[in-house]
């Protein structure tokens, strides 16, 4: 049996991990534009900018709880848990994703009960706390854009910042079209919008994060190419229990039962094997854990339980 890489901490540092101190500063940021939206909603009447701020709550709440999940994330591992709390990130992801279905939901419920009776609202203060959001929020783009690929817990966090952006940008024209037409239901509009917009990638992130939990074969990790990859090293003659999950996000593993030829076990071949074996998964399919078990033709028999 071999693993594809030692565990040192390097190696099982989160991909979120690397990026905390830009999640941090995210945070700050959001969390005073959360002021400034709350204070802006309860002056101009807005349902559209307190929406934004109900969703800049859940930004702030996400982004402190990633970054709590990124610090329990980068304890080591124990004989309890040999992974640490690397799966922490998932963990707060799928929250994050619950907690911005409730959002949606809740402000698609109070759009409905305003369409019927629109209250007016102060355009002016609506405008001015609309574009500190966006200013806001843009800063948080920026900071995340590059960063979000590498780990569901950041793009969690980025599709907060940016769902939120569009939010606030859609407080300003509401805000301008109220305040020239005095269509007085383009907040609620507005604010129904902004559920619309939460709730399918909300739904994804939850989706994603449960693929994780599951144990689910990773998106970008083909089991039946992996097969044949491994079927076309020298003296393999078969796998078998071949399993494929992600711990965390930029953290995939893989298990498998390897049928070599049984003169590999005499003539010292096995371990020339194994390290094509390994040498395939980390660079075909960027999988750096790999755990082998290697065995003799005939050993299949020996064995209670049997998976493809």
């Amino acid at each position: 049996m071999g693993e594809g890489h030692a565990h040192n901490a390097q190696e099982l540092r989160t991909a979120a991990g690397r990026h905390r101190n830009r999640l941090a500063l995210v945070l700050l940021i959001s969390l005073a534009v959360l002021i400034a939206q709350v204070v802006g909603g309860l002056l101009s009447g807005s349902l559209a900018l307190l929406a934004d701020a109900g969703h800049m709550l859940t930004d702030v709440a996400g982004l402190a709880l990633a970054l709590v999940a990124i610090a329990l994330a980068q304890r080591p591992p124990t004989l309890t848990r040999t992974w640490g709390l690397a799966r922490a990130e998932v963990l707060a992801a799928g929250v994050n994703g619950l907690v911005l279905i409730a959002v949606g939901i809740w402000v698609l419920v109070e759009a409905v009960r305003r369409f019927a009776d629109p209250p007016e609202v102060a355009t002016g203060t609506m405008l001015l706390f609309g574009l500190i959001g966006l200013a806001g929020n843009t800063a948080g783009i920026w900071l995340l854009a590059s960063a979000q690929r590498a780990s569901l817990n950041l793009r969690g966090a980025f599709l907060e910042v940016v769902s939120d952006a569009v939010a606030s940008l859609g407080v300003i024209v509401a805000a301008l079209v109220t305040r020239y037409t005095s269509v007085q239901v383009a907040d609620t509009a507005v604010a129904a919008g902004i559920a619309v917009f939460i709730l399918p990638r909300a739904l994804r992130l939850l989706r994603d994060a449960v693929q994780v939990l599951l144990e689910s074969t990773p998106r970008d990790v083909d089991l039946a190419e992996v097969r044949r990859h491994i079927l076309g090293i020298p003296r393999v003659l078969d796998v078998h229990d071949l399993h494929a999950s992600t711990v965390t996000s930029g953290l995939p593993v893989l298990t498998a039962h390897v049928v070599v030829e049984s003169g590999c076990f005499l003539d010292g071949h096995a371990p020339q094997v194994l390290d094509q074996l390994q040498h395939c998964l980390a660079n075909d399919f960027d999988v750096l854990h790999s755990t082998f078990q290697l065995e003799p033709d005939g050993h299949l028999h020996h064995e209670r339980a049997q998976h493809p």
